[in-house]
């Protein structure tokens, strides 16, 4: 694999979303990985700018939020189909626990290959680059068939792209980098007391994608899919009640995503 490549997975695995089943945590849709990205942009220190501008392809016009659908763009395409599972991680059906071991492995029983297995695997390998310079069940929320808005929909696709293309043409004028900017904000407003856990991992880790999964767990039982059986018509109420943990998890994507990078390309950055 290109080392763009691992930059775009560790870009894109790092902003989790809650989607899933009970069952599934996956990343975001095409404009929930854009908005963690821009995010993250204003965090980065100016060393890991450069290294970013150095290893970002010339299509995206040095621009990092231009990389972040990538992975998404192209695990349909035949070269890279292989990464299809690397989107999501399974528990099994009504358990609202995530551990590692059990479940992080593809539909064969393969271990590692999840979500969280390549984001250990990507950022190690990225880390080690620049120190050398210098699934089954309910395929997350796929199968639950609902309305959102009197039109036909699945619950994976409501989470990773509905509730954020909603709020984005209603709150921000469809622009990607209006919405960063109120997120940012509200971090610093609204979790000033929380933002700066959100980049530590315990003993020193780049990364930590089990607590990232353990979280998206807790929340996908206490909001995707609760009150959002097969066949459910889902609406005003559920959009506004679920929109801040939306908001939150973008942020908290966006902010963990712009430790790693300041971590892998700084050495001078602070934990």
């Amino acid at each position: 694999m290109a080392l763009t490549m691992m930059f775009a997975v560790v870009t894109v695995a790092v902003a989790f979303g809650v989607l899933f089943r009970v069952e599934q945590v996956v990343a975001w849709g095409a404009d929930g990985h854009r908005v963690t990205c821009l995010i993250a942009e204003p965090l980065l220190y100016e060393p890991t700018k450069q290294a970013i501008a150095a290893l970002l392809p010339k299509s995206a016009n040095g621009n990092l939020a231009d990389l972040c659908t990538w992975p998404d763009d192209v695990r349909w395409m035949d070269k890279y189909k292989w990464t299809r599972e690397l989107h999501w991680v399974n528990t099994p059906n009504h358990v609202c626990k995530y551990d590692y071991n059990r479940d992080c492995h593809d539909h064969m029983g393969t271990p590692n290959v999840c979500i969280s297995g390549a984001i250990n695997n990507f950022t190690h390998i990225l880390w080690n680059h620049t120190r050398n310079r210098n699934m089954k069940n309910d395929q997350g929320g796929n199968n639950i068939s609902v309305y959102w808005y009197h039109r036909r929909s699945d619950l994976h696709h409501v989470w990773d792209t509905e509730i954020v293309s909603k709020a984005l043409k209603e709150n921000h004028n469809s622009d990607p980098e209006i919405m960063a900017d109120s997120i940012l904000n509200n971090a610093t407003d609204n979790w000033a007391s929380e933002v700066d856990a959100w980049g530590i991992c315990h003993n020193r880790k780049l990364s930590c994608p089990d607590t990232y999964a353990t979280e998206s767990i807790n929340l996908a039982c206490k909001w995707a899919y609760s009150g959002a059986a097969p066949g459910t018509a889902l609406g005003d109420e559920y959009y506004t009640s679920r929109l801040p943990t939306v908001e939150l998890r973008l942020a908290q994507g966006g902010v963990r995503l712009a430790a790693i990078l300041n971590s892998i390309f700084d050495p001078n950055a602070p934990q």
